[in-house]
C-alpha cells in the first residue's frame, strides 16, 4: 500500500488490518491481530446470534441511520428459520441487523456470535445487495460450512439466482450501539457505497488524503467504499479517526 499522510495512516491500517465485518463494517487495526482465527472455529448455539427482545432488535436495526429515514424503514429481524419482516417500511430503505457471516469466509469473527452491524440499506442495495447477505444466513441455519457458504453464494451469483447489483446502491452504519469485533465494537459512524466488480482505482479509494477506503471482496463479486462520516445516528459527535 502506498505511504498516506499522517492523518490517513491510521485509518487504513485499521482497514487493511481486518477483514469487513457486516456487509462491510470494520473494527480498529489491531482486532485481527488479537482475535486469533482459533477463537471462533466453528458456529455457536445458535441461541447466541439470537436477540430474545424483538422490539430491542428493531431499535438496533433502525439506529443505523438518522431517524428521518430509519423510522419509516421496513425491519427485519433474525428468526430461528432466517430473516423476518417485523416492521413494515414506506421509503423503501430496509434495516437489519447482521452477524458475524456477512463477513468474507476468513474473518476471524465470522462466527463470533457477539457480533452486531445495524445496517441502513436504500432501495437499490435492499433489493440487490442484502438477498446476498439473506442467502448466507439461511445456508448457515442450514448448518452450512464456511467453504459451503461461500461456493453456494457463488454459484447463486454467476447463474443469476441472486439479482445483479444495482447502481446507487449503499447504506448507513451510524450506530453507537454496533459490535464490530470484540477489539472494535462500535469503531466509527461511516456510509458505505457498492459497486460490482473490483474498481477501488475508479473512486480514488486509498489514496493520500483520500477520505475514502475500500474493501473488495470477491466473495460477492464487488467493491465496498466506506467514507467516515462525523456523527452517529443520533446526531452526536464520533470520535475522530484513528481514536
Amino acid at each position: 500500500m502506498r505511504k498516506k499522510l499522517a492523518a490517513v495512516v491510521v485509518v487504513l491500517q485499521i482497514v487493511v488490518a481486518l477483514q469487513l465485518v457486516l456487509a462491510g463494517a470494520i473494527p480498529p487495526a489491531n482486532a485481527q491481530a488479537q482475535t486469533p482465527a482459533s477463537a471462533y472455529p466453528a458456529m455457536a448455539p445458535l441461541d447466541q446470534y439470537l436477540i430474545a427482545d424483538k422490539d430491542s432488535e428493531i431499535a438496533l436495526a433502525r439506529s443505523a441511520a438518522p431517524k428521518s429515514i430509519s423510522d419509516a424503514a421496513e425491519v427485519m429481524v433474525l428468526t430461528r428459520d432466517g430473516y423476518a419482516t417485523a416492521a413494515k417500511g414506506t421509503n423503501g430503505f430496509l434495516c437489519i441487523v447482521e452477524r458475524g457471516w456477512a463477513a468474507p469466509s476468513d474473518s476471524p469473527d465470522f462466527w463470533n456470535p457477539k457480533l452486531r452491524g445495524p445496517n441502513c440499506y436504500n432501495p437499490a442495495a435492499a433489493k440487490s445487495y442484502v438477498p446476498i447477505y439473506l442467502m448466507r444466513t439461511k445456508l448457515v441455519l442450514a448448518g452450512k460450512s464456511r467453504p459451503e457458504i461461500v461456493a453456494e453464494s457463488e454459484s447463486a451469483l454467476k447463474t443469476n439466482q441472486l439479482p445483479s447489483l444495482e447502481p446507487g446502491a449503499m447504506c448507513y452504519m451510524l450506530s453507537k450501539s454496533q459490535y464490530l469485533g470484540d477489539e472494535g465494537k462500535s469503531w466509527h459512524p461511516h456510509l458505505m457505497f457498492f459497486v460490482a466488480g473490483d474498481v477501488e482505482k475508479t473512486w480514488g479509494a486509498d489514496q493520500p488524503g483520500s477520505p475514502i477506503i475500500a474493501s473488495n471482496n470477491p466473495e460477492e463479486g464487488v467493491t465496498i467504499f466506506m467514507v467516515l462520516v462525523p456523527k452517529w445516528s443520533d446526531g452526536t459527535p464520533a470520535p475522530a479517526a484513528g481514536h
